[in-house]
């Protein structure tokens, strides 16, 4: 099951009882590799202390939908923009019925008109409270409108009470939104994913290779696993931390990769060719270490690599092929070119000469181009591009 690294989770506490709970969520988020930024409203500051929550999460904690302070770092509609994942929790009957009418005179409820992150909410109030007529037409409301609801748990209350109320427990709560979001569009299917440059040697202390960091590859391949895929990584070398669940497998040269690409397509339902991959190797390595005062110049005689893409393509027809085209001019024109010449279904087109989305920075923007579309996604950050991608690619494969 898939961890939260590269999430950016909001939690949003409102004023019940069980708000003092919200500290162990945070601190099970954090120890998944999430990101958690914390939202309060002013009746959650009964319950537990914005300072509590600020020590568990490492961020500063936002409460106020007028702060000016607040608003000059990460405005709201930054912050609404910056979340992948929102959790309501404790989620009081007040807090749902705001919801419900769209009501926008809090943080909380600013930030969930804005964003189009999934939500989840844990409810937590009192068993008839739960029970009540409108708060179960609050409910189905928000079920219909694509909410997803963690409980509540039944038991007894702090009124003494024993029904359906209390709020889901936190490792519950991170259990279900882990299972929910493994339910992803490309569930069942699997992945190879190639990322980094290769290294061709020209002798044991040399080699010809590129500026692939690899970034755009290893987001691939965490959005892969977020939309529900086995993925296998063959990754060239870089100094990135692959996602825990992905199948990393390290190579060097272009001919070990595609030796692992072959081996690793045999089951997958997807090629996705992220390499920088050279597209020449020395015809002669040396077995030691060519000195420099053997000669005034040096002349290295290439030879052609084999190509990782339309070899995967051709040997593997039924599956889905996707590649990568870094180009510096005529970007689209280039990219269409390498559509048809190497014969796969998309092509995933960026400017690398622009060093705002070329090698080894965190954001990208790319046209993703097929046979009869092209799509634009404009800059953002890696990891969100690639699970755009990951969308379309799996809205081409589901039709099929």
């Amino acid at each position: 099951m898939q961890n939260f690294s590269n999430k950016n989770v909001l939690l949003c506490v409102t004023g019940g009882i069980a708000a003092y709970k919200s500290a162990e969520i945070i601190r099970l988020f954090k120890k998944d590799e999430a990101d958690v930024r914390v939202v309060m409203t002013e009746s959650a500051k009964e319950f537990i202390t914005p300072l509590t929550l600020q020590a568990v999460s490492g961020n500063e904690i936002h409460d106020s939908l007028l702060d000016i302070k607040a608003e000059s770092a990460m405005g709201h509609i930054e912050l609404a923009k910056w979340a992948d994942l929102i959790l309501i929790a404790p989620c009081t009957a007040d807090s749902m019925s705001k919801i419900v009418y769209g009501r926008a005179d809090d943080l909380m409820g600013a930030l969930i008109l804005a964003s189009n992150a999934e939500i989840f909410i844990a409810p937590a109030m009192n068993m008839n409270m739960w029970l009540d007529k409108t708060t179960q037409e609050n409910y189905k409301t928000l079920l219909s409108r694509g909410f997803s609801f963690i409980g509540p748990a039944e038991g007894e209350q702090a009124c003494g009470d024993v029904g359906p109320g209390r709020m889901v427990e936190p490792i519950k709560i991170i259990e279900l939104i882990k299972s929910a979001l493994n339910q992803g569009p490309l569930s069942g299917k699997t992945i190879t994913i190639t990322a980094g440059p290769t290294r061709e040697q020209i002798d044991p202390v040399r080699f010809i290779s590129n500026n692939s960091s690899g970034k755009m590859g290893y987001a691939m391949a965490s959005a892969a696993v977020e939309a529900g895929a086995i993925v296998n990584l063959i990754s060239g070398p870089v100094t990135l931390l692959a996602d825990k669940s992905v199948n990393l497998y390290k190579v060097n040269s272009a001919d070990e990769m595609l030796e692992m690409s072959i081996k690793y397509m045999e089951d997958a339902d997807v090629f996705i060719g992220c390499a920088a991959v050279s597209d020449y190797k020395s015809m002669d390595i040396s077995d030691i270490k060519i000195k420099k005062e053997a000669a005034d110049g040096l002349n290295i005689h290439l030879k052609k690599n084999k190509d990782i893409l339309s070899t995967i393509a051709a040997k593997y027809p039924s599956a889905y092929h996707v590649g990568f085209a870094a180009e510096t001019n005529n970007v689209d024109f280039n990219a269409k070119e390498k559509l048809v010449s190497k014969k796969v279904d998309m092509i995933i087109s960026n400017d690398v000469s622009n060093t705002a989305i070329g090698f080894d920075v965190d954001d990208n923007e790319v046209n993703v181009i097929t046979n009869k579309e092209s799509i634009f996604l404009k800059k953002d950050k890696k990891i969100r591009i690639a699970r755009e991608i990951l969308n379309i690619i799996s809205m081409k494969i589901n039709k099929k």
